[in-house]
């Protein structure tokens, strides 16, 4: 760690201290980090804070390494502006997108650009106190609690007192039924003061829709609170990868046609492949400029 990458996510702590709200909800909302530490980051007092330490809080800020450049496809554009109206009109909304379509970059952007937007990266493995702890978390609060009424009650409380809240649940498609029936309890505790969104790959479409043909216990429930109806968002396509490929410094048509061939919409490839391209042009430049002072010497 130099002191450039310190200063770098030093920068973006004090961002993220800013949108949580204080210093001591951004040391809530960051795993094994304390407020003093980020006094001390945020003071440049740096001799006792270790590069283990620094990586730990670069991880959690959602600093890209590697300087990506978002721009705005076209399913971006639309699951911003549906982000943006569930927040603003406190909506229940659920999303659905193919992998590697840019979910997650997109609701990671938003809720580094929106203020009282709770994000939750869901997992298979969360049961029902895990996912109240990440929800405790996201709000900036302690994640304590005797028991999983108590959390609940807090956090519905916590939400309350925000101005336009909004929670997210990303890859909400691999919660277990146990954990996604909360989503039932927070529409009815929050109707009409926070919105909420659903956003996954269509396979939470087809399990909420098959759940409701079959006659499964909570599934009627969920749909309902979702409008009956999931928002889609478009497929990748090759202007979307063209573009993201210029904003990211891969302007040659060649390099830009491999890159659409390769990514089979998946954005995912594209950011690998445009970082394979820059590596391989980046060692082509290097061998020139060896070589070229080789044979300056030469002379």
């Amino acid at each position: 760690m130099n002191e450039i990458d310190k200063q770098r996510i030093a920068a973006g702590l004090r961002m993220f201290c800013q949108h949580a709200g204080s210093q001591s909800k951004a040391a809530n909302m960051l795993r094994a980090i304390s407020s003093a530490t980020i006094s001390q980051m945020q003071n440049n007092n740096w001799e006792q804070i270790t590069d283990e330490m620094w990586r730990n809080v670069e991880s959690q800020i959602d600093l890209d390494a590697f300087n990506w450049m978002m721009v705005k496809t076209r399913a971006f554009d639309r699951l911003n502006t549906t982000l943006t109206d569930a927040q603003q009109n406190s909506l229940v909304v659920g999303v659905v997108g193919d992998a590697g379509c840019g979910k997650t970059a997109t609701i990671k952007h938003y809720a580094a650009h929106n203020p009282n937007v709770l994000r939750l990266s869901c997992s298979e493995f969360w049961n029902r106190k895990k996912f109240l702890c990440e929800l405790l978390r996201a709000a900036g609060m302690s994640e304590g609690g005797a028991t999983i009424a108590y959390m609940m009650d807090e956090v519905v409380l916590e939400i309350k007192r925000k101005n336009k809240p909004l929670i997210i649940l990303d890859e909400a498609d691999k919660l277990s039924d146990q954990v996604l029936f909360f989503f039932i309890t927070l529409y009815n505790e929050l109707e009409d003061r926070c919105g909420l969104v659903l956003c996954a790959t269509d396979y939470l479409e087809s399990r909420i829709k098959r759940g409701v043909k079959h006659g499964r216990k909570g599934y009627r429930e969920i749909f309902s609170r979702l409008g009956r109806k999931f928002i889609p968002l478009q497929i990748v396509n090759s202007d979307d990868v063209a573009a993201i490929c210029m904003a990211n410094g891969i302007k040659d048509t060649a390099s830009i046609d491999e890159i659409v061939v390769d990514s089979e919409s998946d954005l995912r490839r594209v950011k690998r492949k445009i970082h394979a391209i820059k590596q391989k042009q980046q060692q082509g430049g290097e061998r020139f400029t060896k070589g070229s002072e080789t044979s300056k010497n030469g002379e």
